[in-house]
């Protein structure tokens, strides 16, 4: 997967990045590079994630390696901030602020020419119009999020980082912000999102990158990612009325290992999802079980990507 690692037009670019804080090793030899559209940072909490972002956005000075964004390395290049906006994981607001004197304040340290006319254009991106006169304490967890997307958008960057941004926002909210960045990238900025979650980042990036103790591991589409899983162990649990003559046909299966059966279904465990996915259908119409679910057990990111490096 080396060639996957890298875009033909990259505009974020990493090589041989590494970050340590005394012993501890967050980021290693980190070499990939992204471009524009939505490319979804993968990986278990620890990857190194946070720390890869914060480098990009130039927050933290790699311990060794380099990284550029649109040609030029952060911290040393002060003007490739106009350019670039962060969204961290943590809070990073103040609450005695209104929404708007927030964003307006993001804004300025820009050096936007017409501070209320962008902070107006941002609200509108994030959906807060309406709300952008209360403070920030009165914001529900996601209602924040959105308004720290709004600050960094505020400025019209080219690049935008943002650090697990679907943390405590609603069903509602996450699909607004996913529709959000898709919409972004489309636009042709390059979006770099990280998150733990593997649907989520499935549902918004064309492209992922994935990262286990602090190391690339993997790049490509989310369906490359679950193809190279293709001989591991897979755990999938079918919920089913009739889990015991559901169970007892699906183990004429060859790619059947395991199979364990409780009161409302069945878990088995295969080395081919692909060939229990496609018999499951004609095991519930010869056996007359009324399957309502099939979903993998075993889908952690932490899982799947340890999977991945042991290929």
């Amino acid at each position: 997967m080396t060639d996957a690692m890298h875009v033909p037009d990259a505009t974020v670019v990493t090589a041989d990045l590494s970050r340590w804080f005394g012993q501890k090793v967050a980021v290693s030899e980190m070499s990939c590079s992204f471009g524009p559209g939505v490319t979804g940072l993968l990986g278990p909490n620890g990857a190194g994630k946070t720390t890869l972002l914060r480098m990009l956005a130039g927050l933290l000075t790699p311990s060794a390696g380099k990284a550029t964004v649109l040609g030029r390395t952060p911290r040393k290049t002060y003007g490739i901030y106009r350019q670039m906006g962060f969204v961290p994981e943590d809070e990073a607001v103040y609450g005695h602020m209104s929404a708007r004197r927030f964003v307006e304040w993001s804004a300025a340290l820009s050096k936007v020419e017409d501070v209320s006319a962008a902070a107006d254009r941002a609200f509108e991106t994030v959906q807060l119009t309406e709300d952008a006169h209360r403070t920030l304490s009165t914001f529900s967890k996601g209602m924040r999020q959105r308004t720290k997307v709004a600050a960094a958008l505020v400025h019209d960057p080219e690049v935008l980082l943002l650090d697990e941004p679907l943390n405590g926002a609603d069903p509602i909210q996450r699909a607004r912000l996913i529709e959000l960045l898709i919409e972004l990238g489309g636009e042709g900025r390059t979006i770099i999102v990280s998150s733990h979650v593997l649907a989520e980042v499935e549902r918004m990036a064309g492209r992922v990158v994935a990262m286990v103790d602090g190391r690339a591991a993997a790049a490509g589409a989310v369906a490359s990612l679950r193809d190279a899983m293709f001989d591991t162990p897979r755990l999938i649990r079918i919920d089913t009325n009739r889990p015991r003559p559901l169970a007892r046909r699906l183990l004429a299966g060859d790619w059947v290992e395991e199979v364990r059966v409780d009161e409302t279904g069945v878990e088995i465990r295969t080395r081919d999802a692909r060939a229990l996915g496609l018999d499951i259908a004609g095991a519930a119409r010869e056996t007359g079980a009324l399957v309502t679910a099939v979903s993998p057990e075993d889908e952690s990111l932490d899982s799947v990507f340890r999977y991945l490096m042991e290929i």
